[in-house]
């Protein structure tokens, strides 16, 4: 792991707070300059350890109420290839997150719809017919708490 120091943390965990907050901003806070903040800012970025900013969208605002989790389990491995599965899949709009999982399934899907019958729509017209899905799971998301990251 990279030696960071204790205003490296602070400035990630600021960030992993708001994202949009200038350097300036973020200096005040930590006691920087401007500039200092930005080099340490540079930094993060050129190591990969800060990645990019994020815009956090209100998806029930833009009308889609219904996130879905499915668990995908592969039935035909051996004929089709994970990266068939994953360009596919990745192509379709409503599947926000793909995740290769080591368990009962072999994908995680998160799908954002409409409604529930936009949700059967995409489930049955788009999901089921990509390449060696074997068998699905859904489970509807309720409700969701935000976690603090690793760096609390």
């Amino acid at each position: 792991m990279t030696d960071l120091d204790e205003i490296d943390l602070g400035l990630l965990r600021a960030l992993s707070q708001d994202a949009s907050q200038s350097a300036g901003a973020l200096g005040r806070a930590l006691g920087l300059s401007q500039p200092a903040t930005w080099r340490r800012i540079k930094r993060l970025q050129e190591l990969g350890i800060l990645l990019g900013r994020r815009l956090e969208l209100d998806r029930e605002k833009l009308g889609f109420g219904v996130t879905v989790f499915l668990g995908v389990k592969l039935g035909t491995k051996g004929r089709v290839s994970l990266e068939d599965f994953e360009r596919a899949v990745c192509a379709i709009p409503e599947v926000q997150t793909v995740e290769h999982v080591l368990g009962l399934y072999d994908y995680r899907l998160r799908v954002t719809a409409r409604d529930i019958a936009d949700f059967e729509r995409v489930l049955r017209r788009r999901v089921m017919l990509l390449p060696g899905v074997g068998s699905v799971d859904a489970n509807v998301l309720l409700s969701e708490e935000r976690r603090p990251g690793p760096l609390g």
